[in-house]
């Protein structure tokens, strides 16, 4: 089993920044890659990237390349997402999951955050 919490909720305006953070905890981390989802109101979820923890490898959906990071911290068990530049289209629940590639079937999924972003 593998415990993920996010944490980061938060009401911005349009331009500024927020970050993300996923705890993990469980099985041996090393073998999973960690993917960012996000529901918007009355949308599916969708991707929004992705990160290996061995190796760190990532992949971002179009709409946030350039503006959205993400990153792992091995020794804290932490996976971020530093968003920039958010804009009202942003706004979503985040959620966290964990599965066996990027981008791919996920095994583990976190609660989720709301990110609210006012224009």
């Amino acid at each position: 089993q593998v415990q993920l919490v996010e944490s980061g909720v938060g009401l911005v305006q349009a331009g500024d920044s927020l970050r993300l953070s996923c705890a993990a905890s469980g099985r041996t981390l090393s073998r999973y890659a960690m993917d960012w989802f996000r529901q918007a109101p009355g949308q599916e979820r969708e991707f929004v990237a992705g990160i290996y923890w061995s190796g760190g490898g990532t992949a971002y959906t179009d709409s946030v390349k350039g503006r959205f990071t993400i990153s792992r911290d091995s020794a804290e068990n932490t996976v971020y997402l530093q968003m920039n530049s958010l804009n009202p289209e942003d706004t979503a629940v985040y959620y966290c999951a964990a599965g066996s590639r990027v981008y791919g079937a996920m095994n583990y999924w976190g609660k989720g955050t709301l990110v609210t972003v006012s224009s």
